[in-house]
């Protein structure tokens, strides 16, 4: 209950925030390429419920491809490019979070056919909300870069980082709390910064052994 209520306050704070940059985003989309400047995707919500989850485009009107995004995509626009860098695409799901089908922390929303793929891992990660950010994904907050330096991106997500995010994901959620919570969204923040010592010192407090324990 008490998750649920800051999930509300904050990510209506964050919300009205970023109105401006998401009027700059909007109209930057439009001058870049056409098409609308929301777009919707199916994702696996909590108890295996989907839901529609809100990004701004950043991808050209009509490609051809995985539903998911992996390395250097073609589809990728100029300005969808910096978006994606600076995770600006992501804002919109903060209306996910306020409507309850997110949480600001948890473990990220993903395609049904990945949710079934690795349904063990997710019959424990799909009891809670999706959220916008969790320990996994500040490990990876550059997934993308990642990828674009191995030569074969699938079958490295399949077999390396989409393991690796889910044993991260399921070893904090087994012990999360409201103050590890709050220390995963400023990780989060500071990574999208050049001072690489600050996230992953909060990494590595968050996923040690009892470091995000209950009280």
């Amino acid at each position: 209950m008490l998750k649920r209520s800051v999930d509300i306050f904050l990510a209506g704070l964050f919300l009205i925030a970023s109105l401006p940059l998401l009027v700059v985003a909007a109209i930057a989309i439009k001058l870049d390429s056409k098409g609308p400047v929301l777009f919707w995707q199916v994702r696996m919500g909590r108890g295996f419920s989907r839901f529609k989850v809100l990004k701004l485009r950043t991808m050209s009107v009509g490609g051809q491809g995985l539903r998911y995004t992996l390395s250097e995509d073609p589809r990728i626009t100029p300005i969808g490019r910096r978006l994606r860098w600076l995770k600006a695409d992501e804002l919109p799901q903060l209306w996910n979070v306020v409507c309850g089908e997110m949480s600001l922390v948890g473990p990220r929303p993903v395609v049904p056919e990945l949710a079934f793929e690795f349904r063990q891992a997710y019959r424990r990660l799909l009891e809670v909300r999706p959220g916008l950010t969790d320990p996994a994904t500040l490990k990876y907050c550059h997934e993308e870069k990642v990828l674009s330096l191995v030569p074969d991106p699938f079958t490295y997500y399949k077999g390396v980082l989409m393991p690796d995010k889910l044993r991260i994901s399921t070893a904090y959620l087994d012990r999360a709390n409201i103050w590890s919570d709050l220390g995963v969204m400023i990780g989060t923040a500071l990574a999208l910064f050049p001072f690489n010592w600050r996230p992953q010192f909060i990494l590595a407090w968050l996923t040690a052994p009892g470091g995000a324990s209950e009280p």
